[in-house]
């Protein structure tokens, strides 16, 4: 059993990597993967104690893309070293944009009139490295102007709400042409999100392939089981990788826990060496 989709305090998660590690041994994996989003921080600090530990480390990363329909579209990148490729430098880029937008949306929630600050949003992320919406949610609940972070969502996050902010997003096709030049795979996550109908969501998957993707995430952590069989069969149908992960986030997803998800999660382990496969010069 592995687990290949995973965030700690890098980003938007509520676990240290070395925790995120040992939570993973703690639920019988043999692997793991730490994808934060935009960031590979974490993989030194998680890297060391999966060596001490005995549990196989994947490097990785999630980067949020341009969407390719009424949801968003995230890719998983795995392989990537923190200081190798062109992978790192645009991540650097996205990290500075990410910190212009939050000052924006700190803004944006005062001209609202909401009770919140940046100060207090740093302060509820642990420090502005890998600081994110949830951040900004979770300060908005703990101020009492949401009941809860999808509320806070649902009122002023999301897009096409009143507090949204936009950023910097590159196009799939991009990601995974970065992925390619670092030595690296990409993985398109919890793919339902793109919010795409069924038919077009094949459409969007064989363009994907066509532009380098190596798999999609079918065995996701809040999938059924129906919807992991249908994603399972479109990885089939495109010639991809079916890989799978509990997108662990600690207490801001409380529901999702490293290795097992909402308790039936199981990602098989031969997943990895199927994604070994596809790497540059694999």
């Amino acid at each position: 059993m592995i687990d290949l989709h995973t965030h700690s305090t890098v980003s938007d998660g509520s676990d240290p990597p070395a925790r995120v590690v040992e939570l993973a041994v703690e639920a019988g994996c043999s692997a793991l993967a730490l994808t934060d989003h935009d960031s590979l921080a974490g993989t030194g600090p998680a890297r060391r104690r999966a060596a001490e530990l005995g549990i196989t480390f994947v490097p990785g990363c999630e980067v949020s893309c341009r969407s390719i329909g009424p949801g968003g579209m995230h890719v998983l990148v795995y392989f990537v070293e923190d200081d190798a490729g062109p992978l790192s430098a645009e991540l650097a880029r996205l990290r500075e944009d990410r910190r212009r937008r939050n000052l924006a949306l700190a803004d944006r929630l005062a001209e609202l009139g909401l009770p919140v600050t940046y100060d207090r949003v740093v302060a509820v992320a642990g420090g502005e490295e890998g600081l994110g919406r949830p951040h900004f949610a979770t300060a908005l609940v703990e101020a009492g102007a949401a009941e809860s972070v999808d509320d806070a969502f649902d009122r002023y996050l999301a897009n096409g709400r009143p507090g949204f902010v936009p950023k910097s997003r590159l196009t799939g096709a991009e990601v995974a042409a970065l992925a390619t030049s670092s030595g690296g795979v990409a993985v398109l996550a919890h793919p339902f999100s793109t919010g795409l109908e069924r038919a077009d969501l094949a459409r969007a998957v064989g363009e994907l392939a066509e532009a380098g993707f190596a798999g999609i995430e079918a065995t996701y952590g809040r999938y059924s089981p129906r919807q992991r069989t249908e994603l399972s069969n479109l990885a089939r149908r495109f010639d991809l990788v079916a890989t799978g992960g509990s997108d662990h986030h600690g207490d801001l997803k409380p529901d999702l826990r490293v290795g097992t998800g909402r308790g039936d999660l199981k990602v098989p382990n031969r997943v990895l060496a199927q994604l070994e496969a596809r790497r540059p010069g694999g």
